[in-house]
């Protein structure tokens, strides 16, 4: 598996190597393209990037949980839950496999 993590600079560098904008403009743009993905999360929009995946927020009900510890019953409060579901391009990507275009 692979053990590096991809940062917003790192995207801002790979904007700024294959489209060519300045490192500020780079920058800038994959904070816009994050903050409106964000933007449309939190107003309870799916945000669906074709050939890539789907974000749902879904809301998760109250529930009775245990402390591990102590064995007491908890109430766990209603809360909502962001999902994300890889497109099958995406799965036959990482599985090495060819996969068709999505529609």
């Amino acid at each position: 598996m692979a053990t590096k993590t991809i940062t917003r600079a790192d995207l801002s560098e790979a904007v700024y190597q294959k489209v060519g904008l300045s490192r500020t403009e780079s920058a800038a743009l994959v904070e816009m393209v994050l903050d409106q993905i964000a933007d449309c999360l939190e107003q309870g929009e799916m945000v669906k990037l074709s050939s890539f995946g789907s974000f749902v927020v879904r809301p998760k009900g109250q529930r009775v949980g245990r402390n591990p510890k102590s064995g007491q019953e908890v109430p766990i409060p209603p809360r909502k839950v962001l999902v994300f579901k890889p497109s099958n391009i995406l799965k036959g990507r990482i599985n090495g496999e060819a996969v068709g275009e999505e529609d």
